[in-house]
């Protein structure tokens, strides 16, 4: 899903290896993390950000990859999105707990995100947004160098104002893939990935502006829909909601209007 990254984050790859360390990413996470709060209304109902980090807790482990800090935020935002930073931070919007009818649509969410950490497709997507913008010289100030803190400030002198950080159709896919695998490893019912797309595209007919900035960077749900068919046949199986699910949303009933996304 959209990346949104309030300082530019640099992670470099050339046929796939990385010539950034895990080490480092983390450190460009917690930098963009810190960026990111200054900018986005945060929920901080102590009760639903409880229950948003206790699925994550759930899924992590199942996750794969490098052994990342993974951290769970809820952005006080009514449209349905959620977001990965490199190195751990996972953000959900509210109405994205608003719009899903079970615990295991909402665990999608985060799955697919999880997934883009783990795969680490911002290093990807990055490296090809410095070729892009001929900022190839940053990457000698890059290598070598073993200090993430170092590398943060580097990224977020040359590149300070912040973007959006739009993540490749294959990349897309993957998380689906891989996000799915990590809910069922997890003990979910995967096949509620796709009945979350479904609502994605009743949403898209009924409220368009509630799925405009998630549409704007994903391929339609009509065609995640049919690759998670294909990826999924013959599975069966696993949660689909929770007592707390119920809770959190009742909760959420209660509290003040959520804000629209800029």
């Amino acid at each position: 899903m959209r990346c949104f990254v309030g300082v530019a984050l640099i992670a470099v790859s050339f046929q796939g290896l990385s010539l950034i360390s895990v080490k480092q990413e983390i450190e460009l996470g917690r930098e963009a993390q810190r960026q990111v709060k200054s900018k986005i209304p945060q929920l901080n109902d102590a009760t639903i950000v409880s229950y948003v980090q206790s699925l994550g807790r759930r899924l992590t482990p199942h996750a794969g990859g490098p052994q990342y800090p993974y951290s769970f935020s809820v952005a006080n935002y009514r449209e349905i999105n959620a977001f990965a930073l490199p190195g751990g931070p996972v953000w959900i919007n509210r109405g994205t707990l608003t719009a899903a009818q079970n615990e295991a649509q909402v665990v999608s969410v985060l799955a697919h995100e999880i997934a883009h950490i783990s795969q680490r497709h911002a290093a990807d997507q990055l490296t090809k947004s410095l070729v892009a913008n001929g900022l190839l010289g940053l990457l000698g100030a890059l290598l070598g160098n073993d200090s993430g803190a170092r590398a943060a400030q580097i990224a977020a002198q040359a590149l300070a104002g912040g973007y959006m950080l739009k993540f490749s159709r294959d990349d897309e896919r993957e998380a689906d893939r891989v996000g799915a695998r990590v809910m069922r490893n997890a003990g979910w019912d995967p096949r509620e990935m796709i009945a979350f797309m479904e609502i994605l595209r009743q949403r898209q007919g009924r409220d368009p502006s509630s799925v405009e900035v998630f549409l704007s960077s994903h391929p339609g749900p009509a065609e995640r829909v049919q690759l998670l068919r294909t990826e999924l046949r013959g599975v069966s199986g696993g949660r689909r909601d929770s007592d707390r699910l119920r809770q959190v949303r009742a909760r959420l009933a209660k509290l003040p209007p959520a804000k629209r996304m800029k």
